[in-house]
């Protein structure tokens, strides 16, 4: 199985259209999305442009409209988590955040398999004890080009996919 991992779309829903589309052609049932969506109408069109499961963190530019949906832990189609999500896939447990050091300390437990996390808009992957830390990159395209990670779940292989590489 391969799941998606996004992270830092700021209501750039050209890229995310792009990421959803690819997801739909590749067939991917499951999306992680490490925070800063930006808006409510940004997590709407998400999720009705994407039919699997969704995991969504908050992060620091998640706005008003968005933030209304903190206590919820389900919003239709979308699994919400506050300061950060755990789940097990594949037999594997999960976390997902948005600060990198949150991150940093979720990998230091010794209580995940992998840890995702954004906020810095830079792809990145790091070993820590037994865990693979990763960041997606931004699919908004600010300061870093646009990107995301496919995992295949598999052999817990990591591709990084540019989104400008997308037709």
């Amino acid at each position: 199985m391969q799941i998606a991992i996004i992270s830092d779309v700021h209501n750039n829903e050209v890229n995310l259209e792009k990421v959803l589309d690819y997801c739909q052609k590749e067939k991917i049932k499951s999306l992680v999305c490490c925070g800063d969506l930006a808006s409510k109408e940004t997590l709407d069109f998400m999720k009705d442009s994407f039919a699997g499961e969704i995991y969504y963190t908050f992060g620091n530019a998640d706005y008003t409209d968005l933030r209304e949906l903190e206590g919820q832990k389900k919003y239709q189609s979308v699994f919400l988590f506050k300061n950060f999500g755990e789940v097990e896939i594949e037999g594997k447990k999960i976390a997902f955040v948005h600060f990198p050091d949150i991150a940093k300390k979720l990998a230091e437990s010794g209580k995940y398999d992998f840890v995702f996390y954004g906020h810095t808009h830079k792809p990145w992957e790091e070993n820590i004890k037994k865990c693979k830390m990763l960041n997606p990159g931004n699919v908004a395209g600010e300061i870093f080009l646009p990107t995301f990670a496919i995992w295949d779940t598999e052999n817990d292989n990591f591709q990084l996919i540019r989104v400008h590489d997308l037709r």
